[in-house]
């Protein structure tokens, strides 16, 4: 069920955002708020510049008007110093995984661990064990490079390295693409119980309807370089624009809304490992 999310400064504000490259006008003006331990859904067709908003969510790219706060931190202006101690505070699932092939999944995950702190190699071993534990991994997968993981594994993995620092603010990008339905579904279930255990905020980007429909509080949809409607996908699914009802009158959509309203949100009764001391 989406969370009360009235209360409290947002964690993520974008206003009037504009960004072109060239003469191609990707955002017009884009306004949103992100509220505390919500997950938060970005959608919209191709070319409607998910991918390059996230990238200013996170510092890899700097709109070409308007604010950015994450955090309450505004993001423009910052310098590198301040930069790097707000990265410190998210982590972020790349599409494609973004794990470095000449590491081991246990060494990709505790980079950031040995990049942000002074912690003995030991101990960071064991934070990156767990927090491949919290994943889903079993503690051998740590010991594959990353070549050797499957889809779902990969996602896993990646997701483990953006848990590594203990953000407040976790961004996937795609988290379920490529994957077969029954890890997609897992994939559900783990975004569910991360917001649970930890109250994290969770932004996403994604195509998929069953994640949208199973566990997304709200969804905002892009188009024409604003966002066109925000809201649960229960109450988008009443509108009548145009750039909302795609993602309601297709077949697969209908399935997915079918779907949701049978079975409800993926369910986990395992809870996270505890944390080394």
């Amino acid at each position: 069920m989406p969370r009360d999310t009235a209360l409290g400064p947002p964690v993520i504000e974008l206003s009037h955002v504009a960004t072109r490259f060239g003469a191609h006008v990707v955002h017009a003006d884009v306004n949103l708020q992100v509220q505390r331990a919500e997950i938060f859904a970005l959608v919209g067709g191709s070319g409607t510049g998910k991918s390059t908003l996230l990238r200013e969510m996170i510092l890899l790219q700097r709109p070409d008007a308007g604010s950015v706060s994450v955090l309450g931190v505004p993001l423009l202006g910052l310098d590198e110093a301040a930069a790097r101690t707000q990265r410190q505070r998210w982590g972020v699932m790349f599409q494609h995984g973004g794990l470095f092939a000449s590491l081991s999944v246990l060494e990709n995950v505790g980079l950031p661990l040995r990049e942000h702190t002074r912690l003995p190699d030991a101990q960071i071993n064991q934070l990156a064990a767990w927090k491949l534990a919290i994943s889903g991994l079993p503690p051998e997968a740590g010991l594959l490079m990353p070549a050797e993981l499957s889809g779902g594994m990969l996602k896993r993995a990646s997701l483990a390295r953006a848990l590594a620092l203990d953000p407040e603010v976790l961004f996937l990008d795609e988290p379920t693409a490529g994957l077969d339905p029954a890890s997609a579904s897992g994939v559900d279930a783990l975004v569910l119980a991360l917001r649970e255990q930890f109250g994290l905020t969770i932004v996403m980007i994604t195509h998929d309807l069953d994640l949208l429909w199973q566990v997304a509080d709200r969804v905002a949809v892009l188009a024409d370089g604003r966002v066109q409607a925000t809201g649960a996908m229960a109450t988008l699914a009443e509108s009548d624009n145009p750039a909302v009802r795609q993602f309601f009158d297709s077949p697969r959509a209908r399935s997915a809304q079918a779907q949701a309203r049978h079975l409800g949100p993926p369910t986990t009764h395992r809870s996270p490992p505890s944390k080394p001391r």
